[in-house]
């Protein structure tokens, strides 16, 4: 007996494969987090909104809505233009959303003025030496 070999039929869900994505997968997918896990965790801990609400990561995204995401990095608004469930690369990934005017010019503006720095300092200084707290108390007088 031969065997027939016969050409698999996609199924729906390959076919319309980015007519509907996760919050968590889209925001993986448009590069704005290095995994999944770290995407889900941004949307519980509040810091990703969809049109202004907090949302939850199986939210069915579409097309023309907007995102704010709030990293430690970063603060951007984009509007989504296309859906993916897959990670391509950057080139790929930037056609998926496009970042307001009003987020652009904060970023503008953030990066002007340098209150992103703050936090900066350099590498490997961290904590005072057990010395070097000694000499701050005397030199401020905590002793």
């Amino acid at each position: 007996m031969a065997r027939t070999h016969h050409k698999k039929q996609p199924t729906q869900a390959q076919e319309g494969e980015d007519d509907s994505c996760r919050l968590d997968k889209w925001l993986w997918a448009a590069r704005f987090f290095k995994t999944r896990s770290l995407a889900a965790e941004a949307v519980d801990s509040g810091k990703v909104r969809v049109d202004g609400d907090r949302a939850k990561n199986a939210k069915v995204m579409k097309p023309g809505m907007r995102v704010s995401i709030k990293n430690k990095d970063m603060q951007i608004e984009v509007e989504v233009l296309a859906l993916s469930n897959a990670r391509r690369g950057a080139p790929e990934a930037a056609l998926l959303y496009r970042e307001t005017e009003e987020s652009v010019q904060l970023r503008l503006q953030v990066k002007g003025t340098g209150a992103d720095l703050f936090a900066l300092r350099e590498r490997g200084a961290g904590r005072p030496t057990k010395r070097q707290m000694r000499d701050i108390q005397r030199f401020t007088g905590r002793e």
